[in-house]
Parts: C-alpha cells; sequence; structure tokens
C-alpha cells in the first residue's frame, strides 16, 4: 500500500498530489512535464515536500507536520531509471550482486535465481554492460533493483531511451516481474500503450495535479466529453476475449459483446481476456456494417456523446454492446453525411494494422485494490 499526499512549490512549477494504490503497478501517466517524476523523486526520498505525507505499508516515510524524513536509503524502495545506470567496471552478475549485497539478509525475500528466469538474463551474467544492448542493460537494471527485496519499486519512464524493437522486447519482462514477485510498482510513462497494457490503476496529471484516478480504460479513455484532449492524444482500452489464430496470416481474432477485432499478432492463449489500444483517429463509423471491405475489427453500438473539437471535426462517443466507451475523432464533413444522433445505432470500423502490438498483451493485470 502506497499513500502519497503532497505539495511542492517551486519558481515555476507547483505540485499538489493526493493518491492512493494498493498492489499491481499504479501507473503516473500524463504530458511531459506535468509532474510524474517529481512525484517518484518525492517518493524515493531524493527530494522533500514542503507539506505532505507519504506512507509504505505501515511505515511512514514523510510528514512534515510531525518533521518525519526516512532517508532514501532507508526507504526499502527500488529505483530504475531512463538510463539504466549500471556499473561498468562490473559484470552483470555484479551489477546484480551489488543490489543485494546492501540488502540485509533476514529482509531477502527476493531469489536471484527467480530474478534471472523472469528477466530473461542468464546467458548475460558473465558480460559487461558496454556490451549488452538497450533492452537487455534495463533488464539488468531491473533484476539489481529487484534483488533489493524492496517493499516498492519505482519505474521512471524505463523504456523512453530505447527504439520501438527493445521495447517490445522488455514489456514481457515488466508484466512478468508484476506478476511473479508481487511487488507494488509505482510506473511513470507518457506511452498510452504502456499504461494500457501494464497498469491496473493509473493517476492521470496535468501541470502538476492529478486530474482522473482509475482504470486505465477509464482514465485514458474519457467517458466525458466536456474537455476533449488533442484528437491524436485520446484512446479508448477495449477488453476482448482470444478466439482463434491464424498463423498463416500472422493474425489473433477477438471476440467482443460489440463484435469482433483481428490483431496483427498471435497469441495462442485462447479464450483468455486480452487489452487493446484503439487510437481515436483510428476509428471510422458506419450506420450500418459495410460489406466488401479489407476492415475486418467492427463493433456495434449506439452514439452516446457528439461534441465539436473545432471547425474541422468532431468528437464522437460511442457506447458499445456490452458496455465499454470507444471514441472517434471523425472530421465534420463526414460526420455530417451519416445524420447520426445522440441514440442512433452505429458500427465502429477499425484498420488491423493500426493496432499497436505495445498495447496488446495476454495478461490483463488483476486489479490494484482501493485507490482514493
Amino acid at each position: 500500500m502506497i499513500e502519497v499526499s503532497v505539495q511542492l512549490a517551486r519558481r515555476d512549477f507547483g505540485l499538489e498530489a493526493r493518491f492512493a494504490g494498493d498492489g499491481g503497478v499504479t501507473a503516473l501517466f500524463g504530458p511531459s512535464g506535468c509532474g510524474k517524476t517529481t512525484v517518484i523523486r518525492l517518493v524515493a526520498g531524493l527530494e522533500r515536500p514542503d507539506v505532505g505525507r507519504i506512507v509504505l505499508g505501515d511505515r511512514v516515510l514523510v510528514d512534515t507536520e510531525k518533521r518525519i524524513f526516512v532517508a532514501p536509503h532507508r526507504r526499502r524502495i527500488g529505483l530504475v531509471f531512463q538510463d539504466a545506470q549500471l556499473f561498468p567496471h562490473l559484470s552483470v552478475a555484479g551489477n546484480l550482486g551489488y543490489g543485494r549485497f546492501f540488502t540485509p539478509e533476514p529482509a531477502r525475500r527476493v531469489e536471484r535465481d527467480a530474478v534471472i528466469a523472469v528477466l530473461g538474463i542468464g546467458h548475460l551474467l558473465d558480460r559487461r554492460p558496454a556490451t549488452l544492448s538497450g533492452g537487455e542493460r534495463q533488464r539488468v537494471a531491473i533484476g539489481r533493483a529487484l534483488l533489493t527485496s524492496p517493499d516498492l519499486l519505482l519505474m521512471d519512464e524505463p523504456l523512453a531511451a530505447l527504439d520501438e524493437e527493445r521495447k517490445l522486447e522488455i514489456l514481457p519482462f515488466v508484466e512478468g516481474l508484476r506478476d511473479e514477485f508481487g511487488i507494488p510498482i509505482l510506473y511513470v510513462s507518457h506511452a498510452v500503450e504502456e499504461v494500457a497494457r501494464l497498469a491496473s490503476t493509473v493517476v492521470r496529471m496535468d501541470r502538476g495535479r492529478v486530474t482522473a484516478i482509475g482504470a486505465p480504460e477509464d482514465v485514458m479513455a474519457p467517458a466525458a466529453l466536456a474537455h476533449p484532449v488533442g484528437r491524436f492524444d485520446t484512446v479508448s482500452v477495449l477488453t476482448g476475449r482470444i478466439a482463434s489464430t491464424d498463423r498463416a496470416y500472422g493474425v489473433t481474432h477477438l471476440t467482443h459483446p460489440a463484435g469482433t477485432m483481428v490483431l496483427p499478432t498471435v497469441i495462442t492463449d485462447h479464450g483468455a481476456p486480452i487489452r487493446v489500444t484503439v487510437r481515436a483517429t483510428d476509428v471510422s463509423l458506419a450506420r450500418e456494417a459495410p460489406a466488401g471491405i479489407s476492415t475486418r475489427s467492427q463493433l456495434r453500438g449506439r452514439v452516446a456523446a457528439v461534441e465539436a473539437g473545432s471547425a474541422a471535426f468532431v468528437h464522437v462517443r460511442l457506447e458499445l454492446e456490452g458496455g465499454e466507451h470507444l471514441v472517434a475523432w471523425v472530421t465534420r464533413l463526414g460526420w455530417d453525411s451519416l445524420r447520426l444522433a445522440p441514440g442512433d445505432a452505429a458500427v465502429a470500423l477499425m484498420k488491423s494494422v493500426a493496432f499497436d502490438e505495445r498495447g496488446v498483451t495476454d495478461r490483463v493485470p488483476r486489479p490494484a485494490g482501493d485507490l482514493r
């Protein structure tokens, strides 16, 4: 359990954040400069709040009213940053051992062999950091942090410095440590695909304030259209179940109460629930399901709300059969030609090539518990 209630004033920036999470991955999500990393630094003890209280489990780490401030090295928190920050003169085994060395033996709850297995780094133990790829270095950095047997793992944009191929390589390993070790994770990112895939709870931030807290599908695709965000930043998070795979075409077919989705990746765990991230700019609308079209992903619903986004666009929210919501940005020209209104039936069309495999996982995170 992590509880954070902090305020910090700087010359050109003010932070006021309050949230709590229990288990799983709690993601701090928002644009660059919104205060995510500042929160991480406050939790780690690298900065002090002007006013506030931070509690980890049954331990009070910070309480400005009672003048409590636990030193960073006594907080039992593991840190993973954008840069792996490995010791260049040590082998991978040496870097892993460094994290374990400073943890008292009675407190060593995480086994070295288990970490090596989950992160897939057994073949790297004799290598030096300079000989590793970016993804390999990050996996070693995560292992070093885990071997301190932390009560909380802080991950600050751990994939930001990696190219797309390395990100796809490391995401399954982050999922593995989330599911295997039961250590709560506070994860910072501005990448919607990472957050949708990993987090059970999202804390959305903007300009130093918490603007929304909840499940990814609720926080990252606004249910209300009072203040629609930019069209390239708007996403929906849907959950379907694997119906079948077609290895010849390299696709997976999902069932959804509203229809079907076809993903450009092969996942073989039939019947398993998975999340799919859909950008609002990749959704087209129709009055009824069209024939003779290459688009295979089609979901049925009703228009729940419409709001003008600019002179050229409208922001449309569909309530899909089954209860989930899907958001679409469409041109006013296209919208007017459909002659739809709130309450009318509609079909959402999504090209399979538009689905980002970084936002697809065959392991939907378990709930993170109450979040206030």
